[in-house]
């Protein structure tokens, strides 16, 4: 098997233990005689795997038993209406933290149900630093905060908790979730497609207080009533079944690696490795202020620009696949999440120093 180093933003590298063990488990799960994406979602055999599944997810975030943890579909996008959708709960508005792209989709989808408050936005920094927080205007009567630790096409990220007082926190936590240890205490909502962090593209993990459950506006969709999905234990309608098992994969290999303390320290020492060749370079640059730096997703561009066609080539040849930037801000980007071993951010880093000395 020739496995690359995929540098994708999502979908992302899955732990190749955890392909190979899926792999053999594809035509006969278990002795059951069948594949899990033939089994019923409310067999007994595919019962086992979504109780375990959850079981490990709580385990290794340390998720309080006043949560609920829900499996969902749709994407992290879907949740940028359904959060109004659940959490509004009677009030006119709600605050939204806009530090990237990602988080002015969230923005504009809120603004469909209610009127949304920028208590904090960056947009006039081109997205390249999170404002100061003595410079929010938080209100106290909003429906709920809304933010997005990691933006993952500027490479922006909180390395924080916004203190948000008595209003829920929401966090959009695709790109980071289960990078590091969290305190879930201090959140009233986070969401997370699967496609960077847990497993294949289809699934979305959504972990919820139990008091911001059950007083959705009139007009929800069944589907997007956390209610509904918190009742029926995710499986309202037939739910992504092979992500939910491949997420139960990821989270075992997670508390295998020693949890999320073990994750935080190698993601830590990963992307030190690639802002220190970028920042000992004339050659390369980061836009981002160092310490809004993300760990997950790092841009950064190649001289001046002429050479990235070259660069792209080179480090394809080289086994270093998909570092092309974002169609909106362009340049380079490696995406570094927990799959990315270490071993292919120290290829990536000879690699630029090798490319730098032939063509800077």
């Amino acid at each position: 098997m020739n496995r690359v180093y995929n540098f994708s933003a999502g979908p992302a590298m899955l732990p190749t233990t955890v392909i190979e063990r899926a792999q053999a488990e594809m035509p006969d799960w278990n002795g059951s005689g069948m594949s899990v994406m033939e089994m019923s979602h409310r067999g007994s055999e595919f019962m086992s795997i979504a109780e375990h599944a959850e079981a490990a997810l709580r385990e290794i975030m340390e998720i309080p038993s006043n949560y609920r943890v829900l499996f969902l579909q749709g994407g992290a996008t879907t949740q940028f209406a359904a959060v109004p959708m659940n959490l509004l709960r009677g009030k006119d508005s709600a605050d939204y933290l806009l530090t990237g792209m990602w988080g002015k989709k969230a923005v504009a989808e809120a603004g469909r149900y209610c009127e949304v408050n920028l208590a904090a936005d960056s947009s006039a920094q081109n997205f390249m630093e999170i404002p100061a927080p003595d410079a929010w205007s938080l209100d106290a009567d909003a429906a709920y905060v809304h933010y997005t630790p990691n933006e993952t096409i500027g490479g922006v990220e909180f390395h924080w908790i916004p203190d948000t007082g008595d209003v829920p926190l929401v966090a959009d936590m695709s790109s980071t979730i289960l990078s590091r240890p969290v305190s879930v205490e201090r959140y009233g909502v986070i969401y997370a497609g699967a496609q960077k962090n847990v497993g294949p593209a289809g699934l979305t993990l959504l972990v919820v207080r139990e008091d911001l459950i059950g007083d959705a506006i009139a007009d929800t969709p069944t589907i997007l009533n956390y209610q509904v999905q918190a009742d029926s234990a995710s499986m309202f309608n037939t739910p992504p079944t092979y992500s939910w098992y491949m997420a139960g994969l990821v989270f075992d290999w997670v508390r295998e690696q020693g949890g999320l303390r073990a994750m935080a320290e190698v993601n830590k020492r990963k992307a030190d490795k690639l802002y220190e060749a970028i920042d000992e370079s004339d050659f390369y640059s980061n836009p981002v202020r160092p310490d809004c730096r993300s760990w997950m997703n790092v841009p950064f561009t190649v001289g001046d620009g002429s050479r990235d066609d070259v660069f792209l080539a080179a480090a394809n040849e080289a086994g270093l696949l998909a570092l092309k930037g974002h169609r909106l801000v362009g340049g380079m980007r490696a995406s570094i999440y927990n799959a990315m071993p270490e071993e292919g951010v120290d290829a990536l880093v000879d690699f630029m120093r090798e490319f730098e000395k032939n063509n800077g």
